[in-house]
């Protein structure tokens, strides 16, 4: 497969990090986005081999922002070939528990960055792929289908970005464009960090018939498939890698 240019955001860390490994590792020239982790974006990019990557930053909530990094991956890689949408914030607010203005807040932020967010960075993308086509995979969650009783903007933002893709899907095939999602369940992440090490984390593994969580890299290589020649008709499709821990 030609080498070809990827921008992966939230690529500081877990997932993200994998994805663009995994990208990397297969010849592939990547734009390491961040939001405000510059020295954790440096290391990743010090990281991957081979030449051409470069890092990228924007806050997601900020739509200018968003379209100047787009503009500017697409410009220091040399193209756009595929899009990765795993950026994304989890913060608690059960219901019970908050405010009401702390319910505004997370709601509000939430949004801005896990929907809109993606959204805008897709609708960037799509300027520079709509001539020679491309790959979006977008980085949902199990908490669509399941629920997220602490985390109700997260699970509602995911659900959202898997109707979205599907959308996409729809829309983009005509110009030769891809779109899929994949929705784990809990990665070792930092995200994940406090539930999984906490009285929790045995019952959290026990959720999974394996007894285990996921690493980074088996998201990693859904996604590297996913974006692949061959995975176009799987365009629309909504991955689960959740080992077996919640059905549909």
């Amino acid at each position: 497969m030609a080498q070809r240019a990827v921008l992966v955001t939230g690529a500081s860390r877990g997932i993200g990090r994998a994805v663009a490994e995994a990208f990397a590792a297969q010849g592939d020239r990547v734009a390491v986005h961040h939001r405000g982790s510059p020295g954790l974006a440096a290391q990743v990019l010090a990281g991957l081999p081979g030449d051409g990557h470069t890092v990228v930053r924007a806050d997601l909530a900020d739509a200018e922002a968003v379209r100047q990094m787009v503009n500017q991956a697409h410009a220091d890689l040399g193209g756009l070939d595929v899009l990765v949408n795993n950026a994304g914030i989890n913060l608690p607010h059960p219901v019970t528990d908050v405010s009401y203005q702390q319910w505004q807040d997370i709601w509000r932020e939430t949004l801005a960055v896990n929907l809109t967010g993606a959204a805008n960075v897709t609708w960037c993308a799509v300027q520079h792929m709509r001539q020679a086509g491309g790959r979006i995979i977008n980085v949902t969650s199990r908490g669509a289908y399941r629920g997220e009783p602490r985390h109700p903007a997260y699970g509602a933002s995911k659900a959202a970005l898997n109707s979205f893709g599907q959308s996409m899907a729809r829309a983009l095939a005509p110009l030769g464009i891809a779109v899929t999602s994949v929705a784990p369940g809990y990665v070792a992440t930092d995200m994940a960090s406090d539930d999984l090490n906490s009285p929790r984390g045995a019952e959290l593994r026990a959720q999974s018939p394996f007894n285990r969580i996921a690493a980074p890299e088996e998201i990693a290589a859904a996604v590297v498939y996913l974006a692949s020649p061959e995975a176009e008709w799987a365009s629309g499709a909504v991955l689960d890698l959740n080992g077996a821990s919640y059905l549909r």
